[in-house]
């Protein structure tokens, strides 16, 4: 089941911590997520999943950056959030769709247990112009049954920053 608007403001603060928390941004079952204004991009190709691939950081001055298609540009959310008893996944605004940004590329699902800051996965169908702290997701939230384990990966887990993919440490593993 997913938790209603009401139901997540029940849980702030216990099951659910978002952190900057602001009340207005509760819809009737999510909660609005904003953008950093930070952005990594991939600048050396071809990408290899065995290594660590080099970025270069992009700043979003208030007045907007030109994201361009063909291009796959790292976010993050603004919010720390963090959930033990809850399943969280992550969607896009229809505001944010209907410009044609796509806000995650295939990772909008959650593990209970999460704490961080969410990596946005962004892409554009055409030309957009972007600015900082616009309300860009929402996240909303599962039930999941009392018999389960919690997150724990020493990859993504309290992250504080953009991070691109860290794949590569699974071959090491191998």
């Amino acid at each position: 089941m997913i938790l209603s608007g009401k139901e997540i403001e029940e849980n702030i603060g216990t099951g659910i911590i978002i952190e900057p928390f602001q009340m207005e941004r509760i819809n009737p079952n999510s909660y609005n997520l904003s953008l950093h204004n930070e952005l990594l991009i991939y600048d050396e190709f071809p990408l290899d999943m065995k290594k660590a691939n080099h970025t270069k950081k992009i700043v979003i001055p208030e007045s907007g950056f030109l994201m361009e298609p063909g291009k796959l540009y790292l976010g993050r959310t603004k919010e720390y959030t963090k959930t033990s008893a809850f399943v969280p996944m992550l969607e896009g605004r229809s505001s944010i769709g209907r410009l044609g940004i796509f806000i995650h590329v295939s990772a909008g699902f959650g593990d209970v247990g999460f704490a961080g800051y969410w990596i946005l996965e962004i892409y554009c169908a055409h030309p957009v112009i972007i600015y900082p702290d616009v309300e860009i997701c929402q996240i909303y939230y599962h039930t999941i049954s009392k018999n389960h384990a919690q997150y724990n990966s020493s990859k993504y887990q309290n992250n504080t920053d953009i991070q691109p993919s860290l794949l590569y440490q699974d071959f090491k593993e191998l």
